[in-house]
């Protein structure tokens, strides 16, 4: 007997029921670095003469995801987070690691903790995008650009094809072709070199359609943001890379370094309309 089929009897089904039933491996994964605290708290806080100024705080994040307010507030932006962990370490009285998979958002102000904009606000934008999506439920076909990533994300968006994952048992299959495409999947900063391809993926695609950025390089550059592309020539005229939001218009934002497969799955879940943005993930 063929060893594949040995195990296949030993190790049975393998393949996730999520999100019909609860998934621990989801439920427990670390996301992006949240904030706990504030820098005048005493709550977990260090020592006085140990407090940073705000100054420092700022400092910590390699990709600029902490910043400070007039009233030192700090605010954490978990769309250029890249899950370094410095923040944590360096100071854990104020961030800690969120948990779960479901980070998922539809605008890209709920990537910034606490976040600014209103209940009211994300539910005309919710209200929206499932009018222009409502017949996106049965087949649902995707088509994937890399528009300079580093090969990350990808290993994760092949990881939904697998038997754990296998997306094909709700409806969704990727495709060779944007004319059959009703979800864009963009990786990647948003390269110069790409950002014609890009647009023109996009402009094949029938309506309705839905564009995704997929992890923290498509949703904000990530280590690549504000740096100028230098080119065959060494030119650095051009502008920087800070994701693909300003080139093609994005509906579902998905956080990560790169984001697991649970998380891009949750992102199509909720592109189409099958579960609701945000930690709860609930179904609609």
């Amino acid at each position: 007997m063929s060893p594949w089929v040995l195990r296949g009897l030993r190790d049975g089904v393998v393949t996730t029921r999520w999100p019909a039933r609860p998934d621990p491996y989801a439920e427990d994964w670390r996301g992006p670095a949240t904030i706990v605290g504030s820098p005048r708290g005493a709550a977990g806080g260090r020592p006085p003469g140990q407090i940073l100024p705000d100054g420092d705080i700022a400092a910590i994040c390699p990709t600029g995801a902490i910043s400070i307010g007039p009233s030192h507030q700090v605010t954490l932006d978990q769309g250029r987070c890249v899950l370094c962990g410095q923040c944590v370490a360096q100071r854990p009285d104020l961030f800690t690691w969120s948990r779960g998979a479901q980070v998922a958002t539809l605008t890209r102000a709920r990537l910034v903790v606490p976040t600014a904009e209103s209940d009211e606000e994300l539910a005309k934008v919710r209200a929206a995008l499932a009018a222009r999506t409502a017949a996106l439920r049965r087949s649902v076909h995707l088509r994937h650009v890399d528009a300079g990533s580093d090969g990350a994300e990808e290993q994760e968006i092949a990881a939904l094809l697998n038997p754990v994952y296998d997306i094909h048992r709700l409806g969704i299959f990727l495709t060779a072709t944007p004319r059959h495409a009703d979800v864009l999947l963009v990786t990647g900063a948003g390269a110069a070199g790409m950002e014609l391809p890009l647009l023109e993926t996009y402009a094949g695609m029938p309506d309705p359609k839905v564009v995704i950025a997929v992890g923290t390089d498509a949703v904000s550059g990530g280590l690549l943001a504000g740096e100028a592309d230098t080119g065959e020539q060494g030119n650095t005229g051009e502008q920087g890379a800070s994701g693909i939001g300003d080139l093609v218009p994005v509906d579902v934002w998905v956080p990560g370094s790169p984001p697991p497969p649970f998380s891009i799955l949750h992102a199509l879940l909720v592109a189409i309309g099958k579960l609701a943005a945000g930690p709860a993930g609930a179904k609609r």
